[in-house]
Parts: structure tokens; sequence; C-alpha cells
């Protein structure tokens, strides 16, 4: 493209409103922004930008210009990403993301990898958002659910992730126990705060328990886990939690239909690279008989 300097600066301008904070962002001189501006302007026949005493605000042609500007500058950040990801030393950025609930779990074997690298720091990203590997955003992918079938992606089992239905000491010291799921109607629990959530055990409180016991709702797992452990009413932790002396009683059996299988998920460009290959060895290594179901 022979205008993408031009273009460049004018997202620079409409980013920063000013000629000098583009200028030196791009580490250029003032005039050059003016004249790139200009160039661009008398190319498209439109004003991008309105002058005045603060600086510059783009103009509704400006603003499209901005936003195209903005996705291919965001897609070149993400090729960079890929990009340094491929070397094959065991340095630089390790991302790797996951479901939240997988954080006490996955944080010590991340502070351990780093620590056995020293080179390398550690990304961990969990949110609503699936980070996309095809543009970098990722370097490993823990997913829940059903086996993705993304293109150019290389898919593993890794574990079955299973729930407990548990009441803290001191919700049981208060209201004791259900005898059956006949009495969960007089009992309180803590639930998902999205009515469309698809984490298995949601979907079967939302069909188990009567919606006016749901008396605590959190929208994020360890939200839910924390008004559990504090004893605001029964809920779903982490199976692997019940192995931890915190006095957490299991009020009925598991069910199979809580338990979701997580996958690792690699990039097919990434997958075979020194760091990748060394954190997929240890993250295996380390979770080798270990039961979360």
């Amino acid at each position: 493209m022979d205008n993408w300097d031009e273009i460049r600066t004018a997202y620079q301008v409409a980013r920063k409103g000013t000629v000098s904070g583009a200028a030196d962002t791009l580490g250029v001189h003032h005039a050059t922004v003016i004249r790139h501006i200009d160039a661009l302007e008398q190319r498209l026949g439109v004003k991008l930008f309105q002058r005045h005493a603060r600086g510059y605000t783009a103009t509704e042609a400006g603003q499209d210009l901005l936003q195209v500007a903005q996705a291919t500058d965001d897609q070149f950040t993400q090729l960079a990403g890929r990009i340094k990801g491929q070397g094959e030393g065991v340095s630089g950025d390790l991302i790797v993301t996951s479901i939240e609930m997988m954080s006490d779990l996955l944080t010590p074997i991340l502070m351990r990898f780093q620590a056995s690298h020293p080179e390398v720091r550690v990304r961990f990203r969990t949110g609503d958002r699936v980070f996309r590997l095809e543009y970098g955003e990722a370097h490993v992918a823990i997913r829940a659910g059903r086996m993705p079938e993304e293109p150019d992606n290389v898919v593993q089992p890794f574990l079955a992730l299973g729930m407990a239905l548990v009441a803290a000491p001191a919700y049981v010291a208060q209201y004791g126990v259900p005898k059956d799921m006949d009495d969960f109607k007089n009992h309180l629990f803590v639930g998902h705060d999205n009515d469309n959530s698809r984490a298995p055990f949601a979907t079967w409180m939302r069909a188990n328990v009567p919606k006016n016991r749901i008396v605590y709702l959190a929208s994020e797992n360890r939200h839910m886990r924390d008004a559990v452990m504090a004893g605001a009413g029964i809920g779903f932790v982490q199976r692997h939690l019940l192995s931890q002396d915190l006095g957490l009683t299991e009020v009925i059996p598991p069910v199979e239909e809580w338990q979701s299988n997580l996958w690792l998920v690699t990039h097919v460009d990434l997958h075979r690279t020194s760091k990748v290959q060394a954190f997929l060895k240890f993250l295996k290594d380390e979770v080798k008989g270990a039961s979360c179901a």
C-alpha cells in the first residue's frame, strides 16, 4: 500500500488529538505529520479532521478511517505476537488462556515453569472472550466442553474437571444439610448470575433447585466459590478442593453431568516450537496422576 505511512499518521493523530502527540509517537517531525494528513485528505477528497485551537478532531470520514486503521494495527500486533512465538528458544512471552476456575490449579504450575525457564514471562489470560490462537492472542489454550473444532488447531485431551455440591462449615452450623434433593426447597444456594451459562453444573442447578432458593448470584466462578466458602449457601466448587482441609460437606454424591472435559489447544503454526512443546510437556508432567474429576 503506497500510502500506508499517511494512514498510520492519520491514525495516530486521531488517537492523540494533536500533531505533536502523533509526531512523538511516530518519531517524526511535526511537519511530516501535517504533510501526511494534507496529502491523504487531497488523495481521498474529504476532510479527515477539524482543526481547532486544542488540536485535531476526526470528522465522520476520519472516524471511518480510524476504525480501519485500528483493525489493521491490531492485526499487525497479533501477527507480531505469532512471529515472536516462533523462535526456537524457550524465552519471551508465554501466553496461556483458560477458564478462570482453573486458576488455582494452573497458577502454581505456571509459576514453576517460569522459575525453571527464567527468560520466560508468563501471561495468563481468562475471561468470557475466546482468545484467538490464529491471531497470536495465546500460545496454549485450555478449553472446556465439547472438543474444539476450529481449523488449523491441534487439540489434545487434557483433564476431566469434576465439580462437587458442598456446604461450608458456617452454613452447616446454621442450616444443616439437605436430607435429599426434595429438601433443596428448604435450603439456600449460590448460583451463576448468567441464566444462559452453559457450564454443566450451572445448567443442572437451574433445572434442579427452585429459583427462589438461589439467593446469592455471582458472575464469576471464583466469586461463587468465595460465597460458598463464606457460608452464603450451598454451591459448586471444583472437586479437587475436597482433598484440602477446608471442612466442606458434600451435599449429594457427584453427578456425571456436572463434569466438563478439558482440552489443550494450540495453533498448528506454533505447536512444534520449542517454547510451546516445553510448556506442554511440563504441564502434562505436572498434572500426571492428578484427579480433578
